[in-house]
């Protein structure tokens, strides 16, 4: 179900226990800022979440609360796991879904990185 943006952050959800290590998740990589594994149900042949280690719901919240270090960081780990995982040659999609009307599942901001085919239009019409 589409989660409301807005609301405060919920140490609960999925990605917040994924980085207390509560569940389990196949990690591609992480640092001090991010943590990057495999979408457990993927869209596409390859299927990244990229998320940042610190409490934030989407990322108009990142951008206002997170510090540069923690903006920079979270940046630079989206772009080293694109070229860790050969997806630069080809092509890769980024996609961070904010709020209802986008259809954000987890309140916990994460980009999405698709590769390994083709990926059609932006959005369908």
């Amino acid at each position: 179900m589409p989660i409301d943006a807005t609301l405060p952050y919920d140490d609960q959800n999925i990605f917040a226990k994924i980085l207390r290590g509560e569940i389990p998740a196949n990690k591609v990589y992480e640092d001090d800022h991010a943590l990057a594994f495999h979408d457990i149900n993927p869209q596409a042949p390859q299927h990244i979440l990229v998320i940042p280690k610190g409490p934030y719901v989407s990322w108009d919240d990142f951008a206002a609360r997170a510090g540069d270090a923690e903006i920079a960081g979270f940046v630079r780990a989206v772009g080293h796991v694109a070229r860790a995982a050969g997806m630069v040659a080809t092509g890769y999609r980024l996609l961070a879904n904010i709020g209802q009307d986008a259809h954000q599942e987890v309140p916990h901001l994460h980009v999405h990185i698709f590769a390994g085919r083709p990926l059609g239009p932006m959005l369908a019409r």
